[in-house]
């Protein structure tokens, strides 16, 4: 497209690459480096054009900035500086032009850059107004029920007086505060920096404060507010600090500046108001997606992500195509107004004027059961919650079908998709040319969601998928709290909430299919004469990965996690363990629990029955389901044992775990039944503990490692697992530490993607030394680390390993000291719980946990624990026969046990950070 007479270079400036949209090219142009781009710029007129674009060395910049970011005036200049460039004065050179180019979509975006709101005529809206409202009227009217703008809840706020962008830049200029941008890095910016930007920038999609730790920052701005009376409620406030997740956000935006379409997370409720400046708001009911907003939900662990325009391109671009009866509802916020966001409300928000404001998000007894519905497995539900009906499968949705004709790309089927992400979409996305179509498309769509969908938690529920559970299943990176801290949180509300018990029950059968685990509990406590279930008692407790029941004098492990062949597994091994304990009368024993029963629970023909299990057997409801199970499994003493789960293990090394038992997972489950330790775990009292406390532990738990790895342990029994390595045979390694050195090695095959998975990533920098830290050779001097190995000597290559001696597993009891009067103030440890993740490995592997979980670092309680383990942890000397002096000097790096624990720790399966 060119003006009158002009030849339009495109097509010659850009070759084969012509035949692209501009915002394709534009978009691929982000994935090179900014050198790259420098060069490429110098290729044609309309390359030189694209890669000058300020978008994109935003989005470059964006992408390497690392902690505190200074904008030097444009993104070009700030990534360039960023990438150590020597910039040239910009007074003698001067930018080229070029006719005969012309590109909608960079008008368009040039468009939104520089347009200026003043001129944009908003009026007051639709949402209500009220003032002065009690919160009787507010829970019977608007609580999670509708939206509503509130006036005079921050009149005596020292913050409607203070929170301007020029005092908050005098007072807090030099503290950085985080910025929200669509960038997986956490970048943050001083304050006076940012104000610097806010004042000269002319981005499409301007970055603003959007930080949840404020308050951390800047402790005196939680002076200036306090939570409006409506909103005192929140059961988010019983988790502790670190568990919380994040609530409160302060907000500093320019005109343009804003939140695109989103629900808020876990389905919570909001409440935000604006310090200075105008805001305009958009709303949608739930499951009312916005024109141009597409919702990805992954189907193997229900993450939800969303692909939406900018607020500002939503509002240019998408809201003028909305008939009357499809458009949101709206208002325009004032300096001094709250608005009120119920649970599940679409909500896309534009800064008319450069804006300052707080919102924290809350959980009460109105929206509890939507918030523990989207932490429920599965991914059904989710979609629902968000896109109503519209997102249900194809062969779930066969009367929504029939009222659609003519589908094609830009409609709402996804039958076209895989089976990995649904995706509900209320257009293609992208500045395409039939967004008038995609509108009437929609219109017929929103018939659709007002017959039959209801945000109402009964309902909701129902798309819930049954095979899924808590215990066994993904959970979603996405969820606003981890697993364990969810499970924690339910048993908190329920032991300090027992009004609302009712209504804690429906969301913990909902979240956690608690009803069908308190069956369980209650035939495995009737099948051994147990007392019968008290109210207290009905939740699972702990943040371990199985249900857990205290019980008056007993406790009760049903294991479920990773499938019944991974808790056969891991009962079978336990069950070992404590045989030999018992048989070496180690004084361990009176430090573990009390074994009291064990046996397998399963649901047969319409009822449950209960099998005695004491591991040294295939129980009959598994051998009888024609699983194929080898003869040295079948003559095992104990066929669910050490060896035979790390051959397991070994074989599954780098993929995920096949249950081959997947069609009994669903009805049988092993379980435990231990003497309940009186006192508390560690993890309840770690804040409370005395210096001398905390002494005591560290010799507790030396003294204890001590008497778990002098234990015996079997001999490698598996075939499969000595063959290992084989070009080893002819030196004397203990089989053992082969088979340890081996899972070592499988496990560096994957380490990198591995690590790109944790919550919080490894830096891509770090990760590319990996090989140079971790070197193949590595794993050949860790298992000469025990050649020639003899019984005299000093140090055995391997011992049992608890595996996670954390927080969590150490039981303390309260004492009285004597110089007290017999009062009780202090804690000992008793007992060390849960052996069910045992192993065989290097006794280091135990420390690892115990210094970074339960001594936080504390080199002193380490030195205690070592002073009381009294044993070598590494060989002092390595055989000299048959190596060279290099050879041996290369191995010396193997036996520093720092450098082995770096190793273990970046090897290892889970987040060791």
């Amino acid at each position: 497209m060119t003006t009158l007479g002009q030849r339009d270079r495109r097509p010659e400036a850009l070759g084969s690459l012509s035949v692209l949209p501009d915002e394709t090219i534009c978009v691929l142009l982000e994935y090179l480096a900014p050198r790259d781009i420098a060069n490429l710029a110098c290729v044609s007129s309309v390359m030189y054009i694209l890669c000058n674009e300020e978008p994109l060395w935003m989005s470059l910049c964006l992408r390497r900035a690392k902690g505190p970011l200074e904008y030097k005036g444009s993104w070009k200049k700030t990534t360039l500086h960023l990438e150590g460039v020597a910039q040239e004065n910009d007074a003698y050179r001067k930018p080229f032009h070029f006719d005969g180019f012309m590109s909608m979509y960079l008008y368009k975006r040039f468009y939104r850059c520089n347009t200026s709101l003043d001129g944009f005529s908003f009026d007051d809206g639709n949402v209500e107004r009220r003032r002065d409202i009690s919160l009787d009227e507010f829970s019977k009217e608007y609580d999670a029920k509708k939206p509503v703008l509130l006036s005079g809840l921050a009149d005596s706020w020292p913050a409607s007086k203070t929170w301007t962008i020029d005092q908050l830049s005098e007072k807090y200029g030099e503290v950085p505060f985080r910025i929200s941008q669509r960038s997986p890095n956490k970048i943050s910016m001083k304050f006076k920096d940012y104000i610097s930007y806010m004042k000269t920038q002319r981005d499409e999609d301007p970055l603003y404060v959007f930080d949840d730790k404020f308050g951390e920052a800047a402790p005196e701005l939680l002076k200036d507010y306090s939570v409006p009376h409506l909103f005192q409620e929140d059961w988010f406030e019983i988790l502790d600090k670190e568990s919380r997740p994040p609530y409160r956000w302060l907000i500093v935006g320019p005109e343009r500046s804003g939140a695109s379409w989103h629900v808020d997370p876990a389905l919570t409720s909001a409440w935000n108001t604006l310090l200075c400046g105008r805001k305009r708001w958009a709303l949608y009911p739930p499951g009312k997606v916005p024109l141009g907003v597409t919702v990805h939900v992954n189907e193997d662990d229900g993450d939800v992500s969303i692909d939406t325009p900018s607020s500002l391109q939503w509002w240019l671009d998408y809201y003028p195509l909305l008939a009357d009866e499809d458009k949101p509802i709206e208002c325009t916020l004032l300096a001094g107004e709250t608005i009120y966001v119920p649970s599940g409300w679409w909500h896309c928000i534009l800064n008319l004027e450069p804006t300052v404001a707080v919102t924290q998000n809350f959980v009460n007894k109105e929206n509890f059961g939507f918030v523990c519905l989207d932490m429920a497995p599965g991914y059904h539900h989710k979609g629902v919650c968000r896109a109503g009906l519209l997102a249900l499968d194809d062969e779930n949705s066969e009367d929504l079908e029939n009222e659609t004709h003519d589908e094609d790309d830009n409609t709402l089927s996804y039958s076209d998709l895989t089976r990995k992400e649904k995706r509900i979409r209320m257009n293609g996305g992208g500045e395409t040319e039939n967004q008038e179509e995609d509108a009437n498309a929609v219109s017929k769509r929103y018939n659709m969601w007002k017959n039959g969908f209801s945000y109402n938690i009964d309902f909701l529920a129902s798309f819930l998928d049954k095979e899924r559970d808590h215990y066994n299943f993904p959970w979603s990176m996405g969820n606003s709290v981890g697993q364990r801290e969810m499970r924690a949180w339910l048993s908190k509300l329920w032991a300090l909430k027992p009004e609302m018990r009712e209504l804690i029950w429906k969301g913990a059968c909902i979240a956690l299919n608690a009803e069908k685990w308190l069956r369980c509990l209650e035939e495995v406590c009737t099948f051994h004469n147990l007392p019968f279930v008290t109210e207290d008692e009905k939740l699972p407790v702990g943040t371990g990965s199985n249900p857990v029941y205290l019980l008056s004098d007993y406790a009760i492990k049903l294991f479920v996690e990773g499938g019944l062949e991974q808790s056969m597994y891991g009962l079978g091994t336990e069950l070992e363990f404590y045989d030999i304990l018992g048989r070496a009368d180690s004084p361990l024993r009176t430090h573990i629990p009390e074994v009291l029963e064990s046996g397998i629970l399963f649901f047969e023909k319409g009822s449950y029955k209960v099998v005695p299990w004491d591991g040294k057997r295939i129980p009959d409801i598994i051998s009888s389901s024609n699983f194929d199970f080898d003869a040295s499994m079948l003559n095992s003493e104990f066929p669910f044992g050490i060896w035979n789960k790390t051959l397991r293990e070994h074989r599954n090394q780098g993929k995920p775990a096949p249950d081959s038992f997947g069609s009994l997972s669903s009805h049988v489950w092993p379980y435990i039944i231990t003497k309940r330790c009186k006192g508390k775990i560690f993890a309840q009292l770690r804040d409370d503990l005395t210096w001398n406390d905390a002494q005591n532990l560290a010799s507790f738990l030396g003294q204890q490692l001590r008497n778990l790895h002098l234990l015996p342990y079997p001999p490698v029994t598996r075939p499969e697992l000595l063959n290992v390595n084989a070009v080893h045979e002819e030196l004397n390694i203990p089989a053992e530490w082969k088979v340890f050195v081996d899972a070592l090695c499988q496990k560096k095959k994957d380490v990198t993607s591995r690590l790109e998975n944790w919550g919080n990533p490894i830096p891509r920098a770090l990760m590319t030394k990996i090989d140079e830290y971790i070197p193949d050779d590595f794993f050949v001097d860790l298992l000469h680390v025990f050649k020639d190995t003899n019984d005299g000597d000093e140090i055995k290559p391997c011992t049992w390993i608890h595996s996670d001696i954390m927080d969590d597993n150490i039981h303390m009891e309260p004492f009285a000291d004597d110089s007290v009067d017999g009062q009780h103030n202090s804690w000992r440890p008793s007992h060390i719980l849960d052996f069910s993740d045992l192993s065989i490995g290097d006794p280091i592997c135990d420390l690892i946990p115990i210094y970074l979980d339960v001594f936080r670092g504390d080199a002193d309680l380490f030195k205690k624990l070592l002073e009381s383990y009294g044993l070598p942890l590494i060989r002092s000397r390595s055989p000299e026969n048959g190596t060279t002096k290099t050879t041996d000097s290369t191995r010396k790096k193997v036996l520093c046990p720092s450098y082995r624990t770096m190793c273990y720790c970046i090897l290892h399966e889970e987040n060791s950070t």
